[in-house]
């Protein structure tokens, strides 16, 4: 069990590897700006929690960015950590079923805290919007999927 977890968590950081190159890419094709809501993510749950950021001005803003960050990381290995208990429970929907899977896991456990604080709302975004979100999230899953699907012990 602890072997799968651990091999689910490899392909999360793989698939969260590709989901950052997708993610700059777009970018640097678009030139467009880094989002802001990982950083109002942060703000809002140390709100919520009184836990103070230490710091002030630059320094501060800049352990909210990364905070922000490691919240994106921490999210894409927990979704392959799941993933990879699950195929050792038997789960094997094949490339296709499971990039979707993986994708969809990670978007909603992006966005799902986000929207639930009212940081950001799907319902109002742009097409533009959905493609910068979903499109990277598809990438995600693809190499997250693949890598576990890859890295499978022989039956």
């Amino acid at each position: 069990m602890i072997g799968n977890l651990l091999r689910g968590a490899a392909a999360g950081a793989a698939g969260t590897a590709a989901l950052n190159a997708a993610t700059y890419l777009d970018m640097v094709i678009r030139g467009r700006g880094a989002s802001s809501t990982p950083e109002q993510a942060i703000e809002a749950v140390s709100d919520r929690l009184g836990i103070d950021i230490p710091g002030e001005g630059e320094t501060r803003d800049n352990r909210v960015q990364a905070l922000g960050a490691l919240g994106g990381l921490a999210t894409g290995v927990a979704v392959g950590a799941f993933l990879g208990i699950a195929s050792s429970m038997g789960w094997r929907p094949g490339l296709l079923g499971g990039s979707l899977t993986a994708g969809s896991m990670a978007m909603v456990g992006a966005n799902g805290p986000m929207t639930r604080m009212g940081i950001t709302d799907p319902r109002q975004w742009s097409a533009g919007e959905w493609a910068s979100d979903v499109i990277p999230h598809l990438v995600y899953g693809v190499m997250t999927y693949a890598t576990l699907d890859a890295t499978q012990p022989p039956r």
